[in-house]
């Protein structure tokens, strides 16, 4: 049963929220700090040799760390929460659970070892992806799919549209791409 809230419980959150809004507007740097997801949490994780059980790294935060260490932990500790949040037994269980997860533009700002990582984690993890990545990077989730909803706009940016595309229709018009590129690179279109 739902409880009644009264005129002046709802007054007071009517004014913490607008005291809130209004330190957002007046503090740049508190609302940047507070904003920032890379500041909620503190985090460790250690690195073990699977074979020894011998730690290889210890991370306390990702401070120091490169762009790509950095995505690395940042992968392994996604993977990771998401295995644990839903009980994602590796073993058993497989065709009983959800385990979707859409990830958009991961690999924009991570290398392309980095990336590879992630993917096998997740299939190791039998996640279903859906991944919202720009054509630079999809080379590195090809190996990973099944099917494509490709994405385009014209140049007025006014006429999106969506291709499903299965992994060979995907395949077939890259190559199609690819032809009339080179075209035009070579001036022949």
């Amino acid at each position: 049963m739902a409880k009644t809230r009264t005129t002046e419980a709802n007054e007071a959150s009517f004014q913490s929220i607008r005291a809130l809004l209004k330190r957002f507007e007046e503090d740049a740097r508190w609302t940047s700090l507070v904003t920032d997801v890379r500041n909620w949490l503190d985090f460790s994780a250690s690195e073990l040799y699977r074979e020894t059980g011998e730690q290889k790294n210890y991370y306390t935060d990702s401070s120091g760390k490169s762009g790509g260490q950095k995505a690395k932990l940042a992968y392994t500790i996604l993977a990771s929460a998401i295995a644990y949040q839903y009980g994602l037994d590796q073993e058993s269980g497989r065709e009983r659970t959800f385990r979707f997860v859409a990830v958009d533009e991961a690999f924009s700002k991570s290398d392309e070892q980095n990336a590879r990582y992630a993917m096998e984690l997740f299939r190791q993890l039998d996640l279903q992806l859906l991944v919202i990545t720009p054509l630079d990077k999809i080379h590195v989730v090809e190996p990973y799919i099944s099917a494509c909803h490709f994405v385009t706009n014209n140049e007025e940016e006014n006429d999106s549209r969506v291709f499903n595309l299965t992994f060979a229709e995907y395949l077939a018009r890259k190559q199609a791409w690819q032809v009339e590129e080179t075209l035009e690179k070579e001036g022949w279109k």
